[in-house]
């Protein structure tokens, strides 16, 4: 198994000790481990490419893994009500929307790649709950850094719907196969 996937596999074994921090109150340790963790986003996609180690394994799990550290996170804020439910929902939406209509291009033989709408969107996502998290580790100031994370959350909100449009409309031939 090679560098990209190993790294890949690493934030995915993240996500649970992610949660225990979370739920434990160790807001500070759920704060590294999920930068740790989205570090590795960056790095295993960038390894990949340059030393051309890109395999099915990577870009499958690479973005699920991506997607279960994010939204653990965001199912996390909606217990502790940093975010409402209506907008995970929205971001699901979008994702099974995505999801399926990959489904069906797969089945015709075709792969439909990710544009770059939707990678802003992930990295988007990934800074919001970064900064809800530092925002959770502050006694003072507390209340600022937790609005710019919302400002942050609803440019990713912003940036799901666009990008999902996006996506459905640059493929819309997959409704004809």
């Amino acid at each position: 198994m090679n560098l990209p996937n190993k790294l890949t596999i690493a934030r995915m074994i993240a996500v649970p000790f992610f949660i225990a921090a979370y739920l434990l109150g160790y807001n500070p340790a759920a704060l590294i481990i999920f930068i740790a963790a989205s570090i590795t986003d960056a790095l295993d996609g960038k390894i990949a490419r340059s030393q051309n180690l890109v395999t099915n394994f990577g870009k499958i799990m690479d973005p699920l893994a991506d997607k279960i550290l994010v939204y653990s996170a965001l199912c996390l804020f909606i217990e502790s009500d940093i975010i409402k439910a209506w907008m995970l929902i929205l971001i699901l939406a979008r994702e099974f929307i995505v999801a399926g209509m990959r489904t069906v291009a797969a089945s015709e033989g075709t792969v439909l790649a990710a544009g770059m709408s939707g990678k802003i969107k992930t990295a988007l996502q990934m800074v919001a709950v970064i900064v809800f998290l530092f925002a959770l580790c502050l006694n003072e100031a507390k209340a600022t850094v937790m609005m710019i994370g919302n400002v942050i959350f609803w440019a990713s909100l912003v940036m799901t719907v666009y990008s999902g449009c996006e996506y459905v409309w640059k493929n819309r031939s997959v409704f004809s196969m």
